[in-house]
Parts: structure tokens; sequence; C-alpha cells
């Protein structure tokens, strides 16, 4: 397989937090990104994040590093009513840090 072919293929660095988070509510029927401070994370992580409780009709639907330092997180609702996740919950966020690109020696 050329080298060229897999660019950030190995996980050097893989880590997982336990952050406190209180979400705002989240609107009926939608989604809605929010920002969080967790100091470390760097743009490019891979990053998934578990709910510590459940919501009826809440959901975690995408979950990105949007600049350095910040989580930033998607929760659907999927109800008729406003929902507001629980608050002050330590959320499991898993950090994974590919290689940004192959080493020199390949």
């Amino acid at each position: 397989m050329p080298v060229n072919d897999v660019l950030r293929g190995n996980i050097p660095y893989s880590m997982i937090l336990n952050v406190s988070l209180s979400p705002a509510s989240v609107a009926n029927a939608t989604s809605a990104e929010q920002t969080f401070t967790v100091n470390g994370l760097q743009v490019g992580d891979f990053i998934n994040v578990a709910k510590p409780t459940t919501q009826a009709g809440l959901g975690i639907v995408n979950a990105r590093v949007s600049a350095a330092n910040t989580l930033a997180i998607t929760f659907m609702n999927a109800t008729a009513s406003t929902i507001t996740p629980t608050a002050s919950e330590v959320y499991a966020v898993a950090v994974d840090r590919p290689f940004s690109s192959p080493p020199s020696s390949m």
C-alpha cells in the first residue's frame, strides 16, 4: 500500500476525561450545538461523548473540537417540548489524537 493512502491512521495519544458540563436547554424538535471549555483539546482530535444519565427524547448526535480547548456537542431534542439536560453532570469524553501526517521515515 502506498504511503499516501494512510495519512492519519495511527493514534499515538488516547485518553478519557471526566468533564462536568451544564448544557443549556434544547428547543423542541431541533438540534443545537453547544460549546464548553475543555483544556488540552486540539483541533483534529476525534471525540466521543457519553452522557451519564438518560433523558427521554434527548440525544447527542455529534461531538467535535471546534477550536483549541473547545468541545462542541450537538444535542438533539426529538420531543414536542423543550428539554434542559441535567445540570452539572460528569460526562465521559474520549479523545483520540491521530498523527497529523505520516512519519517522515515512511
